[in-house]
């Protein structure tokens, strides 16, 4: 997200998925081995498209008719409807650990963090906000062309509750059609800000033919506690199949910067594989 004040509800709503049970039906996860996200059916997914034009009005995304002349590969099996969003991916293996980074892209943050992820060749998610997508689509090339997966994270980072079938169709739809039209495939996951989640957002994420992801270990990075307090956290909470929360905008984010270039090597050292699932 694009502002630098992080709202004081904040740490109350990030409370909320820590209540959430484990997902179920993990069955259709797996680990990519290779790094590179891959489409329903195997087929790898192209990490870079065309420049889009602005934000669409609301609604617009996925409201067009799926026509049989669709290409197969933008026509991705509509998931189930979900109660919980997916908190760990134990089939991934007992070495694999997922990283994600939330809010950005911010330039003044990721590029750092991909240099981090490039040295030690390891893949991560970024949820994206549209706002910050639209405005920096090199960075989300960028971020896909080193093979991350990219899900959607909304676009202003509202508290979904609150809003109305429509604005969460608006919010979400708006963040898939710049992910898409920039990249040329449409973003296969979503993580609802805050972790706050309600009936209407697993109904329409499912519907965007996207999966939910919340996370198992919060790094609290956004609360900036320090490089050392972020590392430990990590660490501590480095187990098989947990997804870790960062952050690469919505503040000042050198912390979290400093942090994965110390924790990713412990991690690699301790013989954790980071990795991305796909969607099988």
């Amino acid at each position: 997200m694009k502002h630098d004040q992080i709202p004081a509800e904040r740490r109350t709503f990030l409370r909320l998925a820590l209540a959430l049970g484990a997902a179920a039906a993990v069955h259709m996860i797996a680990a990519d081995p290779a790094g590179t996200p891959v489409r329903p059916g195997g087929e790898p997914a192209p990490a870079a498209g065309p420049p889009s034009a602005a934000r669409t009005g609301p609604g617009a995304y996925r409201l067009r008719p799926m026509t049989s002349e669709t290409p197969p590969r933008f026509q991705p099996a509509a998931p189930p409807v979900r109660t919980r969003p997916f908190e760990q991916l134990p089939e991934l293996g007992r070495d694999a650990m997922v990283l994600s980074f939330d809010d950005g892209p911010d330039p003044r943050y990721t590029p750092d963090i991909l240099a981090t992820l490039r040295r030690y060749d390891v893949r991560a998610m970024f949820f994206v906000c549209g706002e910050m997508a639209a405005d920096n689509r090199d960075l989300l090339r960028a971020i896909a062309d080193d093979g991350h997966v990219i899900g959607n994270h909304s676009w202003s980072h509202p508290l979904i509750p609150k809003l109305s079938r429509g604005g969460i169709r608006d919010e979400l739809g708006s963040t898939s059609d710049v992910i898409e039209k920039t990249l040329g495939v449409p973003p296969l996951w979503y993580r609802a800000p805050y972790g706050a989640w309600n009936r209407n957002s697993f109904e329409i994420g499912a519907a965007m033919g996207m999966e939910p992801m919340a996370w198992t270990v919060d790094s609290l990075d956004w609360t900036t506690p320090g490089t050392d307090t972020i590392v430990r956290r990590v660490k501590k909470g480095a187990a098989p199949g947990v997804v870790v929360l960062s952050h690469d905008a919505g503040g000042n984010r050198s912390q979290s910067v400093a942090a994965l270039r110390r924790y990713l090597p412990a991690l690699i050292e301790k013989g954790y594989r980071p990795t991305v699932p796909r969607r099988a």
